[in-house]
């Protein structure tokens, strides 16, 4: 393929551009523990960038019908929003680097998250990256989220390009099946876990940062 034809690129933000993923981790695994529940790391794993109406029954074919998604959830975003309040968190490596690049080369940039929208544009005024993006896309303006591909459609639209035509950018599997089937050019930044041969065949490309995703507009 002839990646100079791309016009827009679409960003998830936990994991891909803010190092907020081993916060989910460590705070889900948290929050269970203290309603009494052992959750392990691919019990999290498991649920990454999954819309609720996916995730709560995920959840509770692991770890019982009687597990209080709804409750755990709160608190873990209550233990999380106050360390996040206290300690921050990291950018990852080479986001500003490839944000600049394409828009130094007329692209059009959004974002595709499941996270909801009030916590999305906190999050992206934290590290002052949202004048970037001409859309912003969040897990409560859509219908169905990720693995879904509604939210990476929904993305598209925003930008006017059609989603063939926009490379997508993800750190998890449920994002890669979401960007993948709205017809995107599905690029994984891998954090907390690498692909496996089960999302192999959606990936256009795999980098270990964002600014070595550059090449992947660059390359003919």
């Amino acid at each position: 393929m002839d990646n100079t034809i791309l016009k827009g690129a679409i960003f998830d933000m936990d994991g891909l551009m803010i190092d907020t993923e081993k916060l989910y981790l460590r705070f889900w695994k948290q929050a269970a523990a203290d309603f009494g529940y052992d959750m392990r790391d691919e019990h999290v794993f498991a649920i990454r960038s999954m819309a609720r109406k996916f995730s709560i029954p995920k959840l509770k074919s692991m770890l019982g019908q009687d597990f209080p998604t709804e409750e755990v959830r709160a608190h873990r975003t209550e233990l999380m929003n106050e360390y996040v309040s206290q300690h921050g968190f990291d950018v990852k490596k080479g986001l500003f680097e490839l944000l600049d690049y394409l828009r130094s080369t007329g692209r059009k940039i959004a974002v595709a998250t499941a996270t909801p929208r009030e916590r999305t544009m906190m999050y992206l005024d934290i590290i002052n990256a949202r004048d970037y993006f001409d859309a912003i896309i969040c897990g409560d303006m859509v219908t169905t989220g990720k693995p879904d591909p509604e939210i990476y459609l929904t993305a598209a639209k925003g930008l006017d390009i059609p989603p063939e035509l926009c490379a997508a950018f993800e750190d998890s599997p449920n994002g890669i099946r979401s960007a993948y089937s709205a017809g995107c050019k599905a690029v994984m930044i891998p954090d907390m876990t690498e692909p496996d041969d089960d999302i192999l065949p959606c990936i256009s490309a795999v980098y270990k940062s964002l600014d070595e995703a550059i090449g992947f507009f660059e390359r003919s």
